[in-house]
């Protein structure tokens, strides 16, 4: 009996012409795309402008390629500095091999210049950013899908993913898609950030904290899962050891930061109008608040000019009223006359 499985690939790159359209590079840019878009979103609710979002990405995306593909190289150092290994083939980013740690570190290094230079808060970007960057995980590990790696241990479950590929030793088979499981726990992350955002109003970076935390606890065990090579201490492999380090500093940030500066941002950017923040209900309660006031106005118009009406006379009326009193009086005069 054939098992079921999810198919890898034949191969995880297409060539248009002489130029070659590589699945792990595509994730990663509709990744990047999915981040910013969502982040400006989230960066307008906020009272932020639009476009700034992107305008740092500039800075940030660069700089998490390259930090993401250090941590990789220093971690990994063996696939490329051993013995009949290419040196070279370390800078070879679209062959995959990106290192989320040093990825989210260089790149909130790039993002805090971006920041800077705008006189933006680093912490009101970070949480605006936060499920955005989550997501574009979830779809940057399909990219490993593509190029048949990071799988986890032989297993025949039916969502198992079956591997083809028999170089840098590996073995045909059917695995634990860890990418799958990643991109999957990454999305349910998104997810968790957004509604804690909305249910607690989250700010001063609590958001982008609780993103790391959740994030960590996950890759936890799914690291513990895979079966690639990796150096190795005290029995657990140097991401999970790297995952437990930042969930802690994450949950300690978290704890501080709402007992110093609980809250939320009040003014996430210079020159932008702080109304059009808390997700668009602040416009809705300034259009009911000029409404009302705008009510006000004219209730106090029409009362205000129904008063003059009322008690003002207009110049014939009040010459009406002389004259009859004229008439008035000659009738007198002419009787007592008489």
């Amino acid at each position: 009996m054939e098992l079921a499985f999810i198919p890898s690939p034949s191969r995880g790159v297409l060539y248009l012409g002489p130029v070659p359209l590589r699945g792990y590079a595509f994730c990663i840019i509709i990744g990047v795309f999915v981040a910013v878009w969502l982040g400006n979103r989230r960066w307008i609710a906020r009272g932020g402008r639009p476009g700034t979002v992107a305008d740092i990405a500039v800075w940030a995306v660069p700089f998490g390629l390259i930090g993401g593909r250090l941590y990789h190289v220093i971690t990994d150092y063996q696939l490329y500095f051993s013995e009949g290994r290419d040196w070279v083939d370390a800078f070879k980013i679209w062959e995959g091999g990106l290192g989320i740690w040093g990825a989210i570190a260089f790149g909130a290094l790039g993002a805090w210049i971006g920041a800077r230079r705008r006189g933006i808060p680093m912490p009101a970007y970070a949480d605006a950013v936060a499920p955005g960057i989550a997501l574009a995980q979830a779809i940057g590990r399909w990219g490993n899908w593509f190029n048949q790696e990071l799988y986890g241990k032989a297993t025949d479950l039916p969502w198992a993913v079956e591997i083809t590929s028999t170089a840098d030793g590996r073995v045909p088979g059917t695995y634990h898609p860890t990418f799958l499981y990643e991109s999957l726990w990454c999305i349910g992350v998104a997810a968790l950030v957004i509604w804690a955002d909305r249910r607690f109003r989250l700010g001063h970076g609590r958001a982008f904290a609780l993103y790391v935390a959740a994030y960590c606890a996950g890759r936890f065990w799914i690291e513990y899962m895979r079966v690639d090579d990796a150096h190795h201490i005290l029995g657990l492999r140097l991401n999970n050891w790297t995952a437990l380090f930042v969930f802690l500093l994450a949950v300690v940030y978290m704890v501080l930061s709402a007992r110093s500066r609980p809250g939320r941002e009040a003014v996430v950017e210079p020159g932008a109008d702080p109304s059009d923040g808390a997700d668009g209900s602040d416009d809705s309660e300034g259009s009911a608040g000029d409404d009302a006031k705008a009510d006000a106005d004219t209730d106090g118009e029409d009362a205000g000019s129904g008063a003059t009406e009322d008690d003002a006379k207009s110049p014939d009326e009040a010459d009406g009223d002389a004259d009859d009193a004229r008439d008035v009086k000659d009738g007198a005069d002419s009787a007592k006359k008489g």
